[in-house]
């Protein structure tokens, strides 16, 4: 094997490089190296300074994934960070690309640091449920000050170089040849003593006030709820301020080696491999190239059609969006500009990006234009009638090999593909909304829908930025058929004594973003609603004959007042205690477990069926749809990891306990009763 770590001199300035494509990452081969280049430009007189560059398109980008789960090979990342800042003569970090986890870690090691404007620098560890392990929470507040190093730490995103700058995390930015300014400024600094080593700055960590902590904790709640990482992240970060930088290093390390071994962060582990994972197609020769997608057009220019729209336009995609009126064509392209203006307002684009955006968007009245399009996808409501009419029509108007695709959330993609003379060209994409925000994709495969056109797909989510998941044909098909058995228990619950706030705030606990009764107020009660107020058989469909449609109707299963913050509704409450006593149902105290086991419980039963019908290619692909497309904290992994951590006997166990409430229509999957016998796991 190559060494990654080779080392040049310029003058009296060595250059120690590291070439371990594509991104730098600190593998052990890069650790030793590291440790060996110092050393020999230590103990080398000719030599007065060092700069430490990357070849490539980044700077160190974090840790060797490849090492994970592996025994240990010293030295240890936090061993090169010490060696590197007990280095006797100046050390300058040469960024460009992204400076992230160790990488940032290895930087503040340096004495200095100089950049591209173009960089970033980031610690991502609390993504993995972790926090930075050599030294990053301790060396971070000391030179860049304990706001930013909070805001790096908690959120994991990266800063930009002018950032860092502006906190003194960077020392000066580069214009121009960064090796070239790097070695200057070694130059500059090379007769400068004492060395500036960052874990023995004082100025940005002395006399903090410690409501500092708490206040930010309070102004970022939604981050703390549930997940240890930011916590552990937060409290290493304060001992940077109470103590000296050997006892907070201990701090971090001690929180390091909990972080590891526990639940939280094996589930976030788990699903980084798991995202990447979901990209792979079963059954498909790798050898199959995608179509070439020029222009996509999008039928609907509506909430969905205008999202949908935007990913491609974004993604420097022409776009051809189609309308049956004029007023409808103007009020969906308005909102897509009305959106694309707010981005910009927040400064993630320019005015020029915007324009460029919606410049290549053609609207129209007209279906046929629609004959021009490489890939193109049909965004009108959910009705299978009106599906087939387009898809009939669209096969008279697509060109040979031209993609046609559907953004059902429900309905049979082999019904919609069976009615045009090219079903090897049909498949589902179902967006999430908002179509232009959320990151999942299903991507449905029919029963004829060609190897091509999945690679096609698959390939295109990425370009537009999606985690595309590949689902086969039911109803709901991954996502949404894991939904309809929660759903359905969360309602039957009402009937037997439980509130929709009491269903919604374990919901939250748990982790999700919101519960059943929040999401159905938030989404619309009146989604999928027959439309007949006269018929009603369920506590939706009285909600809905009476206009409580949701937020947007400022009623729905909650009252909302002109802010839409939700309040318990005795009208709501009526309405459920009137079904209960007609059903001849008895009101009774209901347990949080209870809402677990009925309503989660459930959805892993679900899942396991879907895996078992070959409906999903994977657990780890249920997982990914649900952290993606309904919130699922991923601090738990996702519903089938969460399940198999729980312990598959234990969720069998629950099941049988509630099995006579479950009602007619239950059953179980075998594949979770046997997997359960057997001791076996979904994910591995």
């Amino acid at each position: 094997m190559t060494d990654p770590i080779s080392s040049e001199t310029h003058g009296d300035i060595r250059i120690i490089w590291s070439d371990n494509p594509p991104v730098n990452a600190i593998s052990a081969a890069v650790r030793q190296g590291l440790v060996r280049e110092i050393e020999a430009a230590e103990s080398d007189d000719a030599v007065n300074a060092v700069v430490i560059a990357c070849k490539g398109r980044t700077f160190f980008a974090g840790a060797d994934i490849t090492e994970f789960g592996k025994p240990p090979i010293m030295p240890w990342l936090p061993e090169v960070v010490d060696r590197i800042e007990a280095c006797t003569k100046p050390v300058v970090a040469a960024i460009h690309g992204t400076a992230l986890g160790g990488g940032c870690e290895i930087a503040l090691g340096c004495h200095y640091r100089v950049a591209l404007p173009s960089a970033k620098m980031g610690f991502p560890e609390v993504n993995l449920g972790l926090l930075p392990g050599a030294g990053g929470t301790q060396r971070a507040p000391r030179v860049g000050g304990v706001e930013l190093a909070l805001q790096m730490a908690t959120t994991g995103k990266p800063i930009s170089a002018q950032q860092a700058y502006d906190h003194g995390l960077v020392d000066r930015l580069i214009e121009g040849d960064l090796l070239q300014h790097a070695v200057a400024f070694a130059e500059e600094v090379k007769d400068i003593r004492p060395l500036p080593k960052s874990s023995e700055r004082q100025d940005k960590v002395d006399g903090v006030d410690p409501s500092v902590f708490e206040d930010y904790k309070k102004a970022n709640a939604k981050l703390f709820r549930g997940d240890i990482a930011p916590q552990a992240n937060l409290d290493c970060i304060k001992a940077a301020t109470e103590m000296p930088y050997d006892k907070g290093v201990m701090v971090e390390r001690t929180k390091f080696m909990e972080l590891m071994s526990g639940p939280q962060a094996r589930a976030r582990q788990y699903f980084f491999f798991a995202e990447r994972k979901a990209a792979k197609i079963d059954g498909v020769d790798e050898s199959v190239e995608p179509r070439e997608i020029k222009r996509v057009g999008v039928i609907g220019a509506g909430t969905m059609g205008g999202g949908i729209s935007m990913n491609f336009l974004s993604a420097g995609i022409p776009v051809t969006i189609v309308e049956m009126n004029q007023d409808a064509l103007d009020r969906g392209t308005g909102i897509m500009l009305k959106n694309y203006q707010s981005t910009a307002k927040k400064g993630r684009m320019t005015e020029e990006q915007v324009g460029q955006a919606m410049g290549l968007l053609k609207p129209s009245l007209n279906f046929e234009d629609l004959g021009e399009c490489d890939l193109i996808i049909e965004a009108v409501y959910e009705n299978m009638d009106v599906k087939k009419e387009i898809f009939t029509r669209l096969d008279g108007i697509a060109k040979p090999g031209a993609i046609l695709a559907s953004n059902t959330s429900y309905l049979d993609v082999n019904e919609i593909a069976s009615v045009t003379s090219r079903p090897q060209d049909v498949l589902g994409l179902h967006f999430f909304s908002p179509a232009n925000i959320m990151k999942l994709l299903e991507v449905v495969r029919g029963d004829k829908t060609a190897d091509d056109v999945l690679v096609t797909a698959m390939a295109l989510a990425k370009k537009i930025r999606k985690v595309a998941v590949v689902a086969g044909v039911c109803y709901g098909f991954i996502g949404n058929r894991m939904l309809i058995p929660r759903q359905l228990q969360a309602e039957k619950l009402l009937l037997e004594g439980a509130t929709p706030e009491q269903v919604d705030r374990v919901h939250v606990a748990f982790g999700m973003p919101m519960g059943p009764f929040q999401m159905a107020d938030l989404a619309g009660v009146d989604i999928g609603w027959h439309r007949d107020p006269s018929r009603i058989d369920s506590i939706r469909d009285a909600l809905c004959a009476i206009d409580r449609w949701g937020q947007k109707k400022g009623a729905g299963f909650y009252d909302y007042d002109e802010n839409r913050r939700p309040s318990p509704s005795e009208k709501v409450q009526a309405i459920i205690d009137d079904f209960a006593a007609k059903k001849g149902v008895e009101k009774r105290d209901i347990s949080d477990q209870e809402i677990v086991e009925r309503t989660l419980y459930t959805m892993v039963n679900e899942g396991a069926k879907i895996l078992e019908e070959g409906k999903a290619q994977r657990a780890s692909d249920v997982d990914v749809v649900w952290v993606y497309g309904y919130g699922w904290p991923v601090y738990r992994g996702g519903p089938m990891h969460w399940a198999d951590a729980e312990g598959l006997d234990k969720i069998v166990e629950g099941l049988k306990r509630q099995e006579s409430r479950l009602g007619e229509d239950w059953s179980y999957s075998q594949l979770l009763l046997d997997k359960a016998e057997a001791g076996e796991k979904f994910t591995r």
